[in-house]
């Protein structure tokens, strides 16, 4: 029987881009799993000789050779160097040169938005990595979108006075959901929400790591908005410049700011009058004030919002929204 990977129990499936990648045997031990696995899957970790392991939930699970999960490494599927070059095959129609400019960076994006790392043996030139051989591990991240996640969170970030939104910074540690939050966020600003008397605005997205837009080929697979114009793959500095030149944007967006260029960049943002909305790897207030550029952002004292993500109740849960004026206190 053949796996049909859009629809399982009757909707939509978010890996429906993701099994064809993968070797036969291994497709349909993974479309078998059961609906609230797949529903919440986040990863799927291949390595080689080493057990297969699924993110789903927050959780890490094991699949075992008769296809049911397990919290313990026995018994499990191993993944052979085999299985990962097969895998690599079907993602560059058998021409790993084709992928030589993404293997750069450490990851290929399949169509949908989802994304492939790899690990193993790096290839420098210069300095710098010019491809990755002798590869030793996978990692396929499953982009979900999830609309209107951040209705909720929407109205606490809308700055009513100038018609547009805060500018606002998205913190969390790793796996709590901060792009797909910043995605809908995104989505809203630039179509509007006519609920709270919002306008859409002209949104900028400078995606380095085609993760908030999900592009194959330059097209967002993810929607982002009707006025929303995006760079894919693009160095964070040098997109915010770009689209400051040439888009005319009422506000840029970018993922996982931290270092002192990303600030310097967003400074110059602020000042040409455009609103900031970023994300930053982070588990506190203190993980900001105790890194040194972060720690300069907050001493600019431009950021209105600071919405802080947990998994209290689930991936995504906004645990605390601080206005700017508080974390200058602190500070």
């Amino acid at each position: 029987m053949s796996i049909d990977p859009h629809f399982k129990n009757g909707h939509w499936s978010a890996y429906a881009d993701v099994l064809p990648v993968l070797p036969s045997d291994l497709a349909k031990a993974v479309n078998a799993l059961p609906a609230h696995i797949l529903d919440r899957l986040e990863e799927i970790r291949l390595r080689r000789d080493k057990p297969l392991l699924l993110g789903a939930g927050g959780r890490d699970y094991f699949m075992r050779r008769d296809g049911l999960l397990s919290d313990s490494p026995a018994g499990s599927l191993i993944v052979s160097a085999v299985e990962l070059e097969k895998i690599i095959q079907n993602i560059s129609g058998s021409s790993i040169y084709a992928l030589e400019e993404e293997l750069k960076n450490g990851y290929i994006t399949l169509p949908g938005g989802h994304r492939v790392g790899l690990t193993g043996r790096t290839v420098l030139e210069g300095g710098r990595v010019k491809t990755i051989k002798y590869l030793s591990g996978l990692n396929v991240r499953v982009c979900r979108e999830i609309k209107g996640i951040a209705a909720p969170l929407f109205p606490r970030l809308h700055d009513r006075a100038a018609g547009n939104i805060h500018h606002t910074v998205i913190f969390s540690p790793p796996r709590c959901g901060k792009t797909t939050l910043l995605r809908d966020i995104v989505r809203l600003a630039s179509n509007g929400l006519p609920g709270i008397n919002y306008a859409g605005r002209t949104v900028g997205v400078v995606d380095e790591r085609s993760e908030i837009a999900g592009c194959h080929r330059g097209a967002p697979q993810m929607d982002v908005g009707v006025r929303t114009d995006v760079l894919d793959a693009c160095p964070k500095v040098q997109g915010m410049m770009m689209l400051l030149r040439s888009m005319s944007p009422d506000i840029i967006a970018t993922d996982e700011i931290g270092r002192m260029e990303d600030i310097a960049a967003l400074e110059e943002v602020y000042n040409a009058g455009v609103r900031i909305i970023v994300t930053i790897h982070a588990s506190s207030l203190q993980d900001l004030f105790n890194r040194p550029a972060l720690k300069y952002l907050l001493q600019l004292n431009i950021i209105q919002r600071f919405v802080l993500l947990g998994r209290s109740r689930g991936v995504g849960t906004v645990e605390k929204i601080y206005h700017g004026n508080e974390i200058t206190r602190r500070g």
